[in-house]
């Protein structure tokens, strides 16, 4: 697989004032570029969640929670800061509310003991419509990521 088949993420932390950070991830590759940076890199069909916290100067400018699935080469996605060349969009949250339940949404799956980037990328898509509409979603359980591991089996 060649360089330009991966997504590439930037990870920054600059203390109180940029945190851009993977919230869960399977990265094929890491590398730290310095102190404040670091880039990750997924093959297709990878989810992952990328955090972003910015300070204005009155406090939080913005935060935004965005869980996203890399794309093949050829494929349509949208762009992204930091994600190269793009991404397709599972989940959009924005403010802290939002992505504070979304976090929550994601320990749930941990706590099921599913690694919230192998849930399935239905799943994370009607979390984002039901957060949109400010309505609860459905809680992610066993049965449904044991049917999501089937059905992605039967497909690749």
């Amino acid at each position: 697989m060649t360089t330009r088949s991966y997504t590439s993420v930037l990870a920054v932390f600059q203390r109180d004032r940029i945190n851009i950070r993977l919230r869960f991830a399977k990265p094929v590759r890491e590398r730290r570029l310095d102190r404040r940076r670091r880039l990750a890199l997924f093959a297709p069909n990878s989810i992952f969640a990328l955090l972003r916290w910015e300070r204005g100067p009155y406090g939080t400018a913005l935060s935004h929670l965005t869980i996203m699935r890399t794309v093949a080469p050829g494929e349509t996605c949208l762009a992204w800061p930091y994600v190269h060349p793009g991404a397709e969009t599972l989940l959009f949250a924005s403010g802290w509310h939002k992505v504070e339940r979304v976090l929550q949404t994601v320990d749930a799956v941990e706590a099921l003991g599913v690694d919230p980037s192998d849930a399935a990328p239905d799943y994370w898509q009607h979390v984002h419509n039901r957060l949109r509409l400010r309505q609860p979603h459905h809680a992610y359980t066993v049965e449904q990521h044991r049917a999501w591991l089937r059905r992605r089996e039967l497909l690749s």
